[in-house]
C-alpha cells in the first residue's frame, strides 16, 4: 500500500473511534435522567455560618469580651 492509503485508513479509524465515543457519551449522559433548573434565587440557599450568627457584633468590629473584661 502506498502512503496516502495508509493515511486515509488511519483517519477513518480516528474517525470511527471519536465518532463511537461521543454515542457513548451522550447515551451516558442522558442516562442520568432528567435535568433540574437551576435556583432563580440562590439566598435562599446559601447558609449563614453559625459563628457569625452568634455572634453578631464580629461583623460590626467589636469585641463581646472587651467590654465585660474592662469592668
Amino acid at each position: 500500500m502506498d502512503r496516502s492509503k495508509l493515511v486515509a485508513i488511519a483517519t477513518g479509524t480516528i474517525s470511527l473511534i471519536l465518532a463511537i465515543a461521543y454515542l457513548i457519551l451522550v447515551q451516558f449522559l442522558d442516562f442520568r435522567g432528567e435535568m433540574q433548573p437551576a435556583p432563580q434565587d440562590l439566598s435562599l440557599y446559601r447558609p449563614i455560618p453559625s459563628v457569625l450568627a452568634a455572634t453578631p457584633s464580629l461583623l460590626e468590629g467589636g469585641d463581646t469580651n472587651s467590654e465585660a473584661m474592662a469592668q
